[in-house]
Protein backbone atom coordinates (compact mmCIF):
# COMPACT_ATOMS: atom_id res chain seq x y z
CA UNK A 1 0.00 0.00 0.00
CA UNK A 2 1.77 3.24 -0.78
CA UNK A 3 1.36 5.91 1.84
CA UNK A 4 -0.34 9.06 1.83
CA UNK A 5 1.25 12.48 2.11
CA UNK A 6 -0.53 16.11 2.58
CA UNK A 7 -1.23 17.07 -0.86
CA UNK A 8 0.23 20.78 -0.02
CA UNK A 9 3.54 19.48 1.13
CA UNK A 10 3.91 17.29 -2.13
CA UNK A 11 3.07 20.32 -4.31
CA UNK A 12 5.64 22.45 -2.49
CA UNK A 13 8.24 19.83 -3.07
CA UNK A 14 7.44 19.81 -6.52
CA UNK A 15 8.40 23.65 -6.62
CA UNK A 16 12.09 23.04 -5.47
CA UNK A 17 13.81 23.86 -8.11
CA UNK A 18 17.69 21.96 -6.99
CA UNK A 19 15.94 18.55 -5.98
CA UNK A 20 15.88 15.50 -8.65
CA UNK A 21 12.39 13.75 -9.06
CA UNK A 22 14.20 10.46 -7.03
CA UNK A 23 15.33 13.03 -4.17
CA UNK A 24 11.52 14.71 -3.74
CA UNK A 25 9.97 11.13 -3.39
CA UNK A 26 12.77 10.04 -1.00
CA UNK A 27 12.16 13.59 1.07
CA UNK A 28 8.47 12.96 0.97
CA UNK A 29 8.72 9.32 2.31
CA UNK A 30 10.62 10.23 5.29
CA UNK A 31 9.33 13.52 6.18
CA UNK A 32 6.53 13.40 9.12
CA UNK A 33 7.05 17.63 10.01
CA UNK A 34 6.31 20.44 7.99
CA UNK A 35 8.21 21.23 5.43
CA UNK A 36 9.16 24.46 6.89
CA UNK A 37 10.32 23.17 9.92
CA UNK A 38 13.25 21.22 7.32
CA UNK A 39 16.55 22.82 7.40
CA UNK A 40 19.36 22.79 4.47
CA UNK A 41 21.18 19.98 6.63
CA UNK A 42 18.27 17.72 6.88
CA UNK A 43 17.14 18.13 3.41
CA UNK A 44 20.90 17.04 2.35
CA UNK A 45 21.15 14.22 4.89
CA UNK A 46 17.74 12.67 3.75
CA UNK A 47 18.93 12.83 -0.21
CA UNK A 48 22.24 11.59 0.60
CA UNK A 49 24.35 14.59 -0.83
CA UNK A 50 25.42 18.16 -0.55
CA UNK A 51 23.02 20.78 -2.57
CA UNK A 52 25.87 23.62 -3.15
CA UNK A 53 25.20 27.07 -4.18
CA UNK A 54 21.14 26.59 -3.38
CA UNK A 55 18.40 28.17 -1.46
CA UNK A 56 16.59 26.41 0.32
CA UNK A 57 13.02 28.52 1.14
CA UNK A 58 10.59 26.14 1.98
CA UNK A 59 8.23 29.31 3.20
CA UNK A 60 8.33 30.64 -0.40
CA UNK A 61 7.79 26.91 -2.07
CA UNK A 62 4.51 26.61 0.42
CA UNK A 63 3.26 30.26 -0.94
CA UNK A 64 3.77 29.24 -4.41
CA UNK A 65 1.96 25.51 -3.70
CA UNK A 66 -0.86 27.52 -2.55
CA UNK A 67 -1.13 29.01 -5.57
CA UNK A 68 -1.19 25.40 -7.64
CA UNK A 69 -3.86 24.23 -5.31
CA UNK A 70 -6.12 27.46 -6.32
CA UNK A 71 -5.06 27.03 -10.05
CA UNK A 72 -5.96 23.30 -9.89
CA UNK A 73 -9.03 23.78 -8.50
CA UNK A 74 -10.16 26.56 -10.79
CA UNK A 75 -8.86 24.96 -14.09
CA UNK A 76 -10.04 21.30 -12.93
CA UNK A 77 -6.63 20.10 -12.93
CA UNK A 78 -5.12 16.99 -11.21
CA UNK A 79 -2.27 16.56 -9.42
CA UNK A 80 -0.86 12.66 -8.90
CA UNK A 81 1.85 12.29 -6.68
CA UNK A 82 4.44 9.29 -7.18
CA UNK A 83 2.04 7.79 -3.33
CA UNK A 84 -1.15 8.55 -5.06
CA UNK A 85 -2.65 5.40 -5.75
CA UNK A 86 -3.99 6.49 -9.07
CA UNK A 87 -0.36 7.36 -10.15
CA UNK A 88 0.07 4.57 -13.13
CA UNK A 89 2.10 1.41 -11.83
CA UNK A 90 4.29 1.28 -15.28
CA UNK A 91 5.74 4.44 -14.21
CA UNK A 92 6.35 3.94 -10.83
CA UNK A 93 8.14 0.74 -11.54
CA UNK A 94 10.54 3.05 -14.16
CA UNK A 95 14.17 3.57 -12.94
CA UNK A 96 13.55 7.29 -12.84
CA UNK A 97 9.37 7.81 -12.23
CA UNK A 98 8.65 11.69 -12.03
CA UNK A 99 7.61 13.12 -8.49
CA UNK A 100 4.09 14.46 -9.51
CA UNK A 101 2.03 14.16 -12.65
CA UNK A 102 0.17 17.41 -13.59
CA UNK A 103 -3.34 16.16 -16.01
CA UNK A 104 -5.89 18.24 -17.65
CA UNK A 105 -8.47 15.56 -18.35
CA UNK A 106 -7.49 12.39 -17.26
CA UNK A 107 -4.86 9.16 -16.93
CA UNK A 108 -4.34 6.15 -19.60
CA UNK A 109 -6.04 3.38 -18.19
CA UNK A 110 -4.65 1.05 -16.11
CA UNK A 111 -6.50 -2.17 -17.07
CA UNK A 112 -5.23 -2.53 -20.54
CA UNK A 113 -1.67 -0.91 -22.47
CA UNK A 114 -1.04 1.41 -23.91
CA UNK A 115 1.17 2.68 -27.05
CA UNK A 116 3.86 5.26 -27.92
CA UNK A 117 4.40 6.83 -31.36
CA UNK A 118 6.91 9.24 -31.71
CA UNK A 119 9.16 10.41 -34.73
CA UNK A 120 10.49 13.36 -36.44
CA UNK A 121 8.78 17.10 -36.09
CA UNK A 122 9.73 17.39 -40.04
CA UNK A 123 8.46 14.23 -41.61
CA UNK A 124 7.71 12.72 -44.58
CA UNK A 125 4.07 12.12 -46.10
CA UNK A 126 4.72 8.59 -45.44
CA UNK A 127 5.94 9.38 -42.19
CA UNK A 128 2.78 11.07 -41.23
CA UNK A 129 0.60 8.70 -43.22
CA UNK A 130 2.56 6.12 -40.99
CA UNK A 131 1.92 7.37 -37.94
CA UNK A 132 -1.70 8.29 -38.56
CA UNK A 133 -2.35 4.72 -39.75
CA UNK A 134 -0.87 2.62 -36.82
CA UNK A 135 -2.44 5.42 -34.35
CA UNK A 136 -6.22 4.85 -35.36
CA UNK A 137 -5.63 0.75 -35.27
CA UNK A 138 -4.56 0.96 -31.99
CA UNK A 139 -7.89 3.32 -31.16
CA UNK A 140 -10.21 1.01 -33.28
CA UNK A 141 -8.50 -1.80 -30.70
CA UNK A 142 -9.07 0.12 -27.41
CA UNK A 143 -5.53 1.08 -26.84
CA UNK A 144 -4.43 4.78 -25.69
CA UNK A 145 -2.06 6.38 -27.86
CA UNK A 146 0.55 8.19 -26.18
CA UNK A 147 3.05 10.98 -27.52
CA UNK A 148 4.66 14.69 -26.70
CA UNK A 149 2.23 16.86 -28.95
CA UNK A 150 4.84 18.09 -31.25
CA UNK A 151 4.53 19.14 -34.63
CA UNK A 152 5.23 16.27 -37.29
CA UNK A 153 4.68 12.85 -36.18
CA UNK A 154 3.24 13.18 -33.04
CA UNK A 155 0.51 15.54 -34.08
CA UNK A 156 -0.15 12.53 -36.60
CA UNK A 157 -0.36 10.31 -34.15
CA UNK A 158 -3.44 11.82 -31.95
CA UNK A 159 -5.27 12.81 -34.95
CA UNK A 160 -4.60 9.42 -35.97
CA UNK A 161 -6.18 8.22 -32.79
CA UNK A 162 -8.95 10.56 -32.57
CA UNK A 163 -10.34 9.36 -36.35
CA UNK A 164 -10.39 6.10 -34.88
CA UNK A 165 -12.51 7.07 -31.76
CA UNK A 166 -9.65 6.14 -29.34
CA UNK A 167 -8.27 8.29 -26.96
CA UNK A 168 -4.76 9.96 -26.82
CA UNK A 169 -2.84 11.56 -24.10
CA UNK A 170 0.33 13.99 -24.66
CA UNK A 171 3.38 14.54 -22.23
CA UNK A 172 3.84 18.15 -22.26
CA UNK A 173 8.14 19.35 -22.07
CA UNK A 174 6.46 22.49 -19.65
CA UNK A 175 3.76 23.24 -17.59
CA UNK A 176 -0.09 21.90 -18.34
CA UNK A 177 -1.08 25.61 -18.50
CA UNK A 178 0.13 25.87 -22.00
CA UNK A 179 0.49 24.12 -25.19
CA UNK A 180 3.10 24.23 -27.56
CA UNK A 181 3.10 24.70 -30.22
CA UNK A 182 0.32 26.78 -30.07
CA UNK A 183 -0.91 25.45 -33.51
CA UNK A 184 -1.86 22.40 -31.79
CA UNK A 185 -4.03 23.94 -28.96
CA UNK A 186 -7.16 23.01 -30.82
CA UNK A 187 -5.87 19.47 -31.02
CA UNK A 188 -5.23 18.96 -27.80
CA UNK A 189 -8.64 20.30 -26.49
CA UNK A 190 -10.46 17.55 -28.72
CA UNK A 191 -8.06 15.52 -27.10
CA UNK A 192 -9.14 16.24 -23.93
CA UNK A 193 -12.81 16.18 -24.71
CA UNK A 194 -12.34 12.54 -26.53
CA UNK A 195 -11.42 10.99 -22.90
CA UNK A 196 -7.75 11.74 -23.14
CA UNK A 197 -5.34 14.45 -21.13
CA UNK A 198 -2.27 16.45 -20.79
CA UNK A 199 0.38 15.11 -18.90
CA UNK A 200 3.15 16.92 -17.45
CA UNK A 201 5.41 16.49 -14.38
CA UNK A 202 6.29 20.37 -14.27
CA UNK A 203 4.47 22.59 -12.33
CA UNK A 204 1.54 25.06 -14.11
CA UNK A 205 3.51 28.17 -15.49
CA UNK A 206 7.13 26.26 -15.99
CA UNK A 207 8.52 26.99 -19.27
CA UNK A 208 10.09 24.40 -21.93
CA UNK A 209 13.91 24.17 -21.97
CA UNK A 210 16.37 22.53 -23.42
CA UNK A 211 16.08 19.50 -20.31
CA UNK A 212 12.42 19.19 -20.65
CA UNK A 213 11.86 17.77 -23.73
CA UNK A 214 14.16 15.19 -23.55
CA UNK A 215 12.95 13.98 -19.95
CA UNK A 216 9.13 14.06 -20.81
CA UNK A 217 10.05 10.91 -23.12
CA UNK A 218 10.94 8.39 -20.40
CA UNK A 219 7.52 9.07 -19.60
CA UNK A 220 6.13 8.73 -22.53
CA UNK A 221 7.89 5.66 -22.88
CA UNK A 222 7.44 4.55 -19.62
CA UNK A 223 3.66 4.59 -19.62
CA UNK A 224 3.52 2.36 -22.58
CA UNK A 225 3.66 -1.71 -23.25
CA UNK A 226 5.40 -0.66 -26.61
CA UNK A 227 6.85 2.55 -28.15
CA UNK A 228 6.82 2.90 -32.14
CA UNK A 229 9.28 4.97 -33.72
CA UNK A 230 8.00 6.44 -37.33
CA UNK A 231 10.45 8.31 -38.21
CA UNK A 232 13.48 9.94 -37.27
CA UNK A 233 16.64 11.03 -38.21
CA UNK A 234 20.22 10.53 -36.28
CA UNK A 235 19.92 12.65 -33.38
CA UNK A 236 15.96 13.04 -33.05
CA UNK A 237 14.37 13.15 -30.02
CA UNK A 238 12.17 10.07 -30.57
CA UNK A 239 15.33 8.29 -30.59
CA UNK A 240 15.89 9.09 -26.40
CA UNK A 241 12.04 7.36 -26.26
CA UNK A 242 13.43 4.57 -27.92
CA UNK A 243 16.37 4.70 -25.88
CA UNK A 244 14.57 4.70 -22.31
CA UNK A 245 12.03 1.92 -23.94
CA UNK A 246 14.50 -0.60 -24.25
CA UNK A 247 16.11 0.41 -20.71
CA UNK A 248 12.91 -0.53 -18.99
CA UNK A 249 12.47 -3.57 -21.14
CA UNK A 250 9.75 -2.14 -23.03
CA UNK A 251 8.85 -3.47 -26.90
CA UNK A 252 10.20 -1.43 -29.31
CA UNK A 253 8.81 -1.12 -32.92
CA UNK A 254 9.96 0.91 -36.03
CA UNK A 255 7.37 2.10 -38.98
CA UNK A 256 8.37 -0.48 -42.12
CA UNK A 257 6.63 1.92 -44.64
CA UNK A 258 9.54 4.89 -43.49
CA UNK A 259 12.36 2.45 -43.30
CA UNK A 260 15.32 3.41 -45.68
CA UNK A 261 13.79 7.18 -46.27
CA UNK A 262 15.46 10.20 -46.27
CA UNK A 263 14.07 11.14 -42.92
CA UNK A 264 15.20 7.36 -40.95
CA UNK A 265 18.79 7.43 -40.39
CA UNK A 266 17.63 6.52 -36.88
CA UNK A 267 14.91 4.42 -37.57
CA UNK A 268 17.13 2.57 -39.36
CA UNK A 269 19.72 2.19 -36.91
CA UNK A 270 17.26 0.84 -34.71
CA UNK A 271 15.69 -1.73 -36.96
CA UNK A 272 19.33 -3.10 -38.03
CA UNK A 273 19.74 -3.77 -34.14
CA UNK A 274 16.73 -5.74 -33.42
CA UNK A 275 13.82 -3.44 -33.79
CA UNK A 276 10.80 -5.25 -35.23
CA UNK A 277 9.53 -3.44 -38.37
CA UNK A 278 5.38 -3.06 -37.90
CA UNK A 279 2.81 -1.75 -40.95
CA UNK A 280 -0.56 -1.60 -38.78
CA UNK A 281 -1.23 -1.56 -35.11
CA UNK A 282 -2.38 -5.35 -35.82
CA UNK A 283 1.08 -6.30 -36.13
CA UNK A 284 2.20 -5.05 -32.83
CA UNK A 285 -1.24 -7.11 -31.38
CA UNK A 286 0.22 -9.69 -32.63
CA UNK A 287 3.39 -9.69 -30.80
CA UNK A 288 1.79 -8.95 -28.08
CA UNK A 289 -0.50 -12.34 -28.17
CA UNK A 290 2.47 -14.19 -29.10
CA UNK A 291 4.19 -12.72 -26.10
CA UNK A 292 1.31 -13.57 -23.89
CA UNK A 293 1.48 -16.96 -25.23
CA UNK A 294 4.99 -17.87 -24.80
CA UNK A 295 4.89 -16.14 -20.58
CA UNK A 296 1.87 -18.59 -20.53
CA UNK A 297 3.57 -21.98 -21.62
CA UNK A 298 6.60 -20.97 -20.20
CA UNK A 299 4.46 -20.79 -16.85
CA UNK A 300 2.97 -24.35 -17.35
CA UNK A 301 5.95 -25.97 -18.07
Amino acid sequence: MVPERPALRLLALARSPFLSARERILVADALDAELCELTLADLEGLCGRRHRDVKWEPRRLEDEALRDEAWLAATGTRAYSFFDPDYPVLLRETARPPFMLYVRGRLPSQESPSLAVVGTRYPTGRGLEAAATIAAGAARAGVALISGLARGIDSAAHRGALSGGGSTFAVLGRGVDCVYPLSNKDLAARMVAAGGGLISEYPPGTPPSRWTFPERNRIIAGLCRSTVVVEAPAGSGALISADFALEEGRDLFVAKATLKGPRSAGSDRLYEDGAVAVERFEDIADDWRQSACVFYCAARA
